[in-house]
């Protein structure tokens, strides 16, 4: 099946009692049952609900997987993979990461006994290098968050499996559409279903896809004890958005290469950063694993000063000042003081994250509006 067609149609049955083409909203949080124990595959909403299933089964088709679980955020997802953890275990991940992720990492995991170790994702020699006979999770985002470096998937899998250490990659930024890292060797994915899925700023929403029977029947039970699910609605949201994603990202692609090179080409822009550019560092990597590089960049001012970087980020009329990221509108945003303001900032200048970096999330809006606006924000 095509990706086009898959998008429109995962999940999609129609409703047995009326024929509704859509999943409807199944608005309840029990179930009567027929004697107890006897059921018809529902008990309780925590542990399912039939418009949750029809989301977590379009999950696993489009991400080329077995078995989806959809959660109430992308933190809740991302905090579902390290209950798989005890204490004494060690996780290997990225210098270069979301700081959302960072701070659950460092702000309550690490007082449970679980050690974290940050290396340069795109070096392997790093990576195995931290690895330990302790070592059990590789997480890794590609591209990043908001540094656009890419991680070869399958290199790293390939070196995990000869450590018998799970993957799991943050494939938020590059949507099913550009990536499915199952298909090199990944043993999870996670999204912030609340991006690109939804794609319309309108839900917040985790997800994880897995093709092993075992560790989604562990990952079960951690969503269905812990209690991090998403509500009905917010699964109907998503549900929706998924049909539409292929349309959306490839205008996201389009108007993204078109304005990362308006960017670069800009006598004020300083570095942009963008995984679409021949000469990225991870270009070759991206085009052998992706199918387009996106929406998403980054970028300094020659101007380096935070003062310049704030006067910029105050005069856009089209890009909004907002947190977040992959909706149809484009949005601006200050890593170091907003999505990554959680990471110590020594940590965030030797990572190459510096306080005049700006992001964006670029929309689907008409593109020459989208130029207009950030060249007479540059000035």
């Amino acid at each position: 099946m095509k990706p086009a067609t898959k998008f429109i149609h995962a999940g999609a049955e129609p409703d047995p009692s009326t024929g509704a083409i859509m999943t409807p909203i199944y608005q309840t949080s029990t179930y009567v049952q027929e004697a107890p124990g006897k059921n018809k595959g529902y008990e309780y909403a925590r542990s399912q609900n039939p418009t949750r299933k029809a989301l977590e089964d379009a999950l696993a088709v489009i991400e080329n997987g077995k078995y989806g679980l959809a959660f109430s955020s992308g933190v809740a997802a991302t905090d579902a993979v390290l209950k798989l953890l005890a204490p004494g275990d060690e996780v290997v991940t990225g210098n270069d990461l979301y700081g959302g992720t960072y701070r659950l990492f460092t702000k309550v995991f690490e007082k449970f006994g679980i050690r974290f170790k940050y290396v340069d994702m795109t070096d392997l020699a790093a990576i195995a290098s931290a690895i330990t006979p302790n070592t059990k999770l590789i997480w890794t985002e590609t591209p990043t968050n908001p540094l656009m470096n890419i991680t070869d998937i399958g290199a790293v899998t390939a070196l995990a499996k000869q450590h018998q250490v799970l993957v799991c990659v943050d494939n938020t930024f590059a949507s099913p559409y550009l990536q499915n890292p199952l298909d090199f060797g990944a043993d999870i994915v996670m999204h912030s279903s609340t991006k690109y899925l939804g794609g319309h700023s309108d839900v917040i929403q985790g997800a994880l896809v897995m093709n092993d029977t075992a560790l989604r029947d562990q990952l079960y039970f951690i969503q269905k004890s812990c209690g991090a699910v998403p509500g009905p609605m917010d699964c109907f949201l998503v549900l929706r958005g998924i049909k539409t994603l292929h349309v959306r990202m490839q205008r996201h692609c389009e108007n993204g290469e078109k304005v990362a090179g308006f960017l670069r080409q800009h006598p004020k822009v300083g570095k942009v950063y963008w995984c679409g550019f021949e000469d990225h560092p991870g270009y070759a990597v991206a085009k052998k694993q992706m199918r387009g590089f996106g929406g998403m960049m980054s970028f300094t001012l020659k101007d380096d000063s935070v003062e310049t970087a704030m006067k910029v980020l105050s005069s856009t009329k089209i890009f909004s000042l907002a947190e977040s990221l992959g909706g149809v509108e484009s949005l601006i945003n200050h890593p170091a003081s907003m999505t990554h303001a959680s990471i110590p900032r020594e940590e965030r200048i030797k990572n190459g994250l510096s306080d005049s970096l700006i992001r964006l999330s670029v929309g689907i809006e008409d593109l020459e509006d989208l130029v207009l606006d950030l060249e007479q924000a540059i000035g």
